[in-house]
């Protein structure tokens, strides 16, 4: 394996650990279009229409109240401009293709679109709230000429965990904790590290990880690129740069929100996803890209940095899991942020900072479903990142025992991630019953 110049801190890594981390990239960045949770809808239904193996009559959906929320606002990607659960599941019932798993639904025709918004009319698809389920959940029933078959999704987007045909299971993978956020995978996110990622950045061989990144880099540069060029969302990105300048920090924000400007308004093109999230995939990706740029780094260089963004990220969103009400953009900020430190030349404690300055700041953003203000979260997060890293490069850093910042960095990320997980669990539930007029707000006042 290639390797940097060896820092202090640094020790050989193993290969069972660097194995590891490769089995993590390469299940973790695959391409995805749209939003992620109505895409996965519309492979849950295409995955039923196929095991039912006949064009139903009828479907129902039944899915997390997290789902629902991240559902709410977006635009169907390929859809026509078709908002919602009943679109999603629709179409990916009648023009998905299920072996295309995040892209399902990228060869829709206009004749599946049209079909879709009669069906939307007709009512072709019953939605129902899934309660005590995995904050990530969806089920789809399919029914025809008496027969009925089902799909179920649970934790991430595309596990599925039991498929059935006329009441009988012809397939079932189920963790023996259904609720936890257990994934069948070849790659073990327990062995994780701060300490860890770094040395595998340095130890990193170009050639495992070039495709991975040159892919990622492809997709997401094309999309923020789009978001910049037409009029996606609210064109934060486009403002950003109107109103700030041009120069690699206001660049850094705009390409990540513009990104998610044209992704959340129902852009097709696809994206190379991050912890289950296009708009993570983004934020890893373009900050990082832009510095790597302005400071005329090498190929070899960038990959090594956008190992540390995504695993950083992907490290953090491991404790909280996929779903919750902590804004996912926070965390993918972090690991732009590290990755940013690191290409500067900065060493374990100077990522660190990065990273604690970083939660201490926007840990507390809350994820109220995906739509066009994700853009403008993002350009929040990443804002704060570049601040923490600058901080971090003068030797300032937040304290242990200021909020739930600890002098261990690896003690402040679990703080974050319990905090995420368990401490926000019951502001979810809150925020989802504000978004579908659940409860009075005025009376509670």
């Amino acid at each position: 394996m290639s390797s940097l110049r060896a820092r202090p801190w640094e020790i050989k890594m193993n290969k069972e650990i660097y194995d590891n981390y490769i089995a993590i990239l390469r299940e973790e960045l695959v391409p995805a279009m749209g939003c992620t949770e109505p895409i996965a809808i519309a492979y849950a239904a295409a995955k039923a229409r196929e095991a039912l193996g006949l064009m139903p009559e009828k479907i129902k959906v039944s899915c997390s109240g997290n789902i629902i929320k991240n559902v709410k606002g977006v635009i169907v990607p390929n859809s026509g401009n078709q908002k919602g659960i009943e679109a999603a599941a629709i179409l990916g019932t009648v023009g998905g293709d299920a072996s295309k798993e995040l892209e399902v639904i990228a060869g829709a025709t206009d004749e599946a679109r049209e079909q879709t918004k009669k069906l939307v009319r007709e009512n072709f698809c019953d939605v129902s709230l899934a309660e005590n389920v995995p904050n990530l959940y969806i089920e789809v029933e399919a029914q025809a000429q008496g027969h009925n078959s089902s799909v179920r999704i649970e934790n991430h987007h595309t596990d599925i965990t039991r498929i059935t045909h006329d009441g009988k299971i012809i397939f079932e993978n189920v963790p023996e904790n259904s609720k936890s956020e257990v994934k069948v995978s070849s790659a073990n996110r327990n062995l994780m590290t701060l300490r860890g990622i770094l040395e595998f950045a340095n130890e990193l061989n170009a050639d495992d990880v070039k495709e991975i990144f040159e892919r990622q880099i492809e997709c997401n540069a094309r999309i923020s690129q789009e978001g910049l060029d037409n009029r996606w969302g609210a064109r934060v990105g486009k403002t950003m740069l109107e109103s700030w300048g041009s120069d690699v920090r206001s660049r850094a924000c705009a390409r990540a929100a513009a990104g998610s400007d044209a992704r959340m308004s129902g852009c097709p093109m696809p994206v190379i996803i991050n912890s289950g999230s296009g708009n993570q995939g983004i934020t890893v990706t373009m900050p990082v890209v832009e510095y790597a740029n302005e400071w005329h780094l090498s190929r070899e260089k960038l990959y090594r940095a956008l190992a540390v963004s995504n695993l950083v990220s992907i490290y953090i969103k491991h404790y909280i899991g996929s779903l919750s009400a902590f804004c996912g953009a926070v965390s993918a900020a972090s690991g732009a942020g590290a990755a940013i430190t690191y290409m500067a030349g900065g060493d374990y404690e100077s990522v660190g900072a990065t990273i604690t300055n970083t939660l201490a700041n926007v840990g507390g953003i809350v994820c109220d479903g995906a739509k066009p203000s994700c853009a403008a979260k993002i350009a929040s997060s990443v804002h704060a990142a570049l601040l923490a890293h600058y901080m971090s490069m003068s030797d300032k850093e937040f304290r242990g025992g200021e909020g739930f910042v600890e002098d261990d960095v690896e003690k402040t990320i679990k703080n974050m991630g319990y905090i995420g997980k368990i401490g926000m669990k019951e502001t979810d539930k809150e925020i989802l019953n504000v978004m579908i007029d659940k409860i009075d707000v005025d009376s509670c006042l």
